[in-house]
């Protein structure tokens, strides 16, 4: 295989006729370069889809409370309910494998009026009521100063963390944020921490012009008494959210004396059947795209075999002369497998090559333009490439396989009639 007169024959046979050569390569270097490009561009589609959920725990349900539309127990249709915090510990003490569940009550300033004020500058920004586990299932990045801890929930204390939108809002350039008190609806609190978040679109304008404050102090400053707006509920690795869902929608209802089969009182979103979904939609793209691009590289390595077949009906003669001069049919036929899978490999790596460059070239411009909606980072893995080689291998066999064949079955005295 690795003889060298073997290699030099290889070469010539190739570039005899370059200009043929160069076309047949062009349907398999086409068919890798699709089959990379539709790769890269379903993970830089799959990474900005997800970068959409940030870096919130996805094995998380949100649940808050709606109105009824069945009577039970005397009780109308119709009627509005809170959940209360003795709710989360039932939650945590009947609902095995749950790892955090997160009451929160909230302040909407996005719709409303301004309700934060700081010296002679107000805004309108969402007010949270939280518990320090929130940051475990919504992280965000503490720029300066501390997040809300134990001390400030059974203390009751009145301190907050803002986001950096709200402190690019609410304060100079240089002004002291730490120390500094700001006024959320006419109550003093004391600014403590600043964060930020990541998403897709830069620093996620929205995200940054968030307030959060102890679940406690928010429940005594805005009279919310024992009240929960709404849950963040995060089972453990080992379970699914999902597979606890009914269960804890089934606790809700019987202590909130909720109708068995009223399906409208507790609204819920379960992100991790979410982000399973997407999951599976990229498994079917990935799959649709090597698909699609195996057909096309399908449509080359025909175009290889047709030539090969056309090569050795060219070389008849000489064929005819190596088998009455004893050569054996197994080295005529490896002859014609290796330059089928030389001539597809060279192409195919042609392919590969020019696929990573459009790869780099394409990061390389949203470097420059900034980040685009729901597409981020487009790569491919080395196990890809190595797939891309496997195909690449297995293609040339397929396509020197029939040439092969036919080489093998002329008969000297056949081939040395042959004009």
């Amino acid at each position: 295989m690795f003889n060298k007169d073997r290699w030099k024959e290889i070469i010539e046979v190739l570039t005899s006729n370059l200009f043929r050569t160069i076309l047949t390569a062009f349907g398999v270097f086409w068919g890798i370069l699709i089959l990379i490009i539709l790769l890269a561009a379903g993970k830089g589609l799959e990474n900005g889809i997800k970068s959409d959920f940030g870096d919130i725990a996805t094995n998380t349900m949100f649940m808050w409370s709606q109105v009824t539309s069945k009577e039970y127990e005397g009780l109308p249709k119709g009627r509005r309910f809170d959940f209360k915090v003795e709710d989360v510990t039932a939650l945590k003490e009947n609902i095995p494998n749950l790892r955090f569940v997160s009451p929160r009550n909230e302040l909407d300033g996005f719709r409303g009026e301004n309700n934060v004020v700081k010296g002679l500058k107000t805004g309108a920004f969402n007010v949270y009521g939280d518990y320090p586990e929130i940051i475990k299932q919504d992280p965000m990045i503490i720029t300066l100063g501390r997040f809300i801890n134990q001390a400030d929930i059974n203390e009751k204390r009145k301190i907050a963390i803002i986001g950096e939108g709200v402190k690019t809002a609410l304060y100079d350039k240089d002004e002291e944020v730490l120390g500094s008190y700001i006024k959320i609806q006419g109550v003093n609190f004391m600014v403590v921490g600043t964060y930020k978040k990541k998403s897709n679109n830069g620093d996620g304008e929205q995200g940054q012009k968030e307030i959060f404050v102890p679940f406690t102090a928010f429940s005594q400053a805005f009279n919310q008494g024992n009240n929960v707006g709404w849950m963040a509920i995060t089972a453990n690795d080992q379970a699914s959210i999902t597979s606890l869902k009914a269960g804890i929608i089934t606790l809700m209802k019987k202590n909130r004396k909720i109708h068995p089969e009223d399906e409208r009182a507790i609204g819920n979103f379960d992100l991790y059947q979410e982000f399973n979904r997407v999951e599976s939609l990229f498994v079917a793209m990935r799959l649709i795209a090597y698909f699609v691009g195996i057909l096309v590289l399908i449509s080359g390595i025909i175009g290889v075999s047709n030539i090969m077949l056309i090569v050795v009906k060219e070389r008849t003669k000489e064929i005819g002369i190596r088998r009455a001069l004893g050569e054996d049919p197994w080295s005529i036929k490896l002859q014609i497998l290796m330059e089928s899978i030389f001539l597809t490999i060279i192409s195919g790596m042609a392919g590969i090559i020019m696929g990573a460059l459009f790869i780099y070239g394409v990061n390389a411009l949203l470097e420059v333009i900034g980040p685009v909606d729901m597409f981020l980072n487009p790569s491919v893995s080395l196990s890809v490439v190595l797939i891309a080689l496997v195909i690449l291998i297995v293609s040339g066999l397929l396509a020197g396989f029939i040439p092969a064949q036919s080489a093998i079955k002329v008969k000297p005295i056949d081939a040395l009639r042959a004009e």
